[in-house]
């Protein structure tokens, strides 16, 4: 008889990798790791929560994506934010507040969330709310932001506050990168990793995989690079096309199978390395896991969203509570409906089915 998979366990098993990894790669900066032993502790309770939960018959994910601006100083080629209207030149009118943050923050600590993944726009723009994040120590907060706006001010911040974990985002070598992401942002890119070298602080690399990139970003040498300027992480996350021209970089059946041959080989050479692929490391998970299952997303309006690639609300946390947001309809549709489970060509499901998305937003309630 074919064994049940356990979300709660397989999302608390990959919490607890994830702390074991960070911890075995700071062990050589003793700041890095009395932190990381007394997050180790938090993470704990974090799961206990919600392991509590989950025999209430409470579902609580272990992760939360947070866009808390839809401002950006860069104008990336190809980027899926600006291409969805989530991300713009100016300030957004209807932002959430940094207090109104703070609230989302605390509440998220109480029912057990354990990381909450900073991103946006340029998530440093909003110094108010990064600094909000720094005071919550029980919670785990990746920044992803592009770098080009680590100075002096957010060295001294990273180095306090060690649950702030700044990931910049890189494409490869110099020329992609810049092609991408604007002239002289590789140059940048490095100065502020030396910068966060230099302080000890923890910080990774977040790459944008494509059928372009793909053997170059996996490479010894790219990763030998980062390894020397101290990157601890790397997260590799599949291009998601946003036009018809740029189908083409999408990555395919080979390339999928590629990264995960290639993952195996630099999990057991970079041993001091946390190595993470999405949506591939969500094949082990029985499925995709937005909407609540493993994580969910808050826009910078406040719209609790099944994944920052499928921009659909039918609920705000400026009006309710997040267990409210996780049992919003349209959550509930997704996950009940097995569409997250549905078998696909590839990459962000809810991308690629977001016509249903839209059909079960719009959809009207059954009584």
């Amino acid at each position: 008889m074919k064994q049940e998979f356990d979300l709660e366990r397989y999302m608390t098993n990959g919490v607890e990798n994830i702390v074991k990894g960070a911890l075995k790669a700071s062990l050589f900066n003793p700041k890095e790791s009395i932190f990381m032993a007394k997050y180790a502790l938090s993470s704990k309770k974090s799961a206990a929560i919600r392991r509590r939960a989950e025999e209430a018959g409470e579902h609580i994910p272990a992760f939360l994506i947070a866009s808390i601006t839809s401002k950006c100083n860069l104008h990336c080629a190809g980027c899926y934010a600006r291409a969805n209207h989530a991300c713009h030149d100016e300030e957004e009118k209807k932002q959430l507040t940094d207090k109104e943050w703070i609230a989302v923050f605390e509440e998220a600590k109480e029912i057990g969330v354990g990381f909450i993944l900073l991103a946006g726009g340029e998530p440093l723009i909003r110094k108010d709310v990064i600094e909000a994040a720094a005071n919550i120590p029980d919670i785990l907060f990746p920044v992803f932001t592009n770098g080009t706006l680590i100075g002096e001010q957010y060295i001294k911040l990273f180095d306090k506050h060690r649950n702030l974990v700044p990931i910049l985002s890189i494409e490869g070598r110099e020329e992609v990168t810049d092609t991408r992401r604007g002239t002289g942002v590789y140059k940048k890119l490095f100065q502020s990793m030396k910068l966060l070298h230099q302080e000890g602080i923890l910080f990774g690399a977040s790459v944008t995989v494509t059928t372009e990139n793909i053997k170059e970003v996996t490479s010894p040498e790219f990763l030998n690079q980062l390894y020397q300027k101290g990157c601890k992480v790397v997260i590799y996350v599949e291009f998601v096309p946003v036009s018809e021209e740029a189908q083409e970089l999408a990555p395919g059946e080979y390339e999928r199978e590629y990264l995960n041959t290639a993952l195996t080989d630099i999990r057991e050479h970079y041993e001091d390395m946390v190595c993470i692929s999405f949506p591939g490391d969500e094949k082990t998970s029985g499925g995709c896991l937005a909407a609540g299952r493993g994580f969910f997303h808050i826009n910078s309006q406040g719209g609790a969203e099944p994944c920052p690639f499928s921009p659909y609300s039918d609920i705000n946390v400026r009006d309710s509570s997040l267990k409210k947001a996780l049992q919003s309809k349209l959550f509930v549709r997704l996950r009940e409906g097995n569409v997250l489970m549905e078998e696909h060509a590839g990459g962000c499901v809810l991308f690629e089915k977001r016509e249903l998305v839209e059909e079960l937003l719009n959809s009207k309630v059954r009584e």
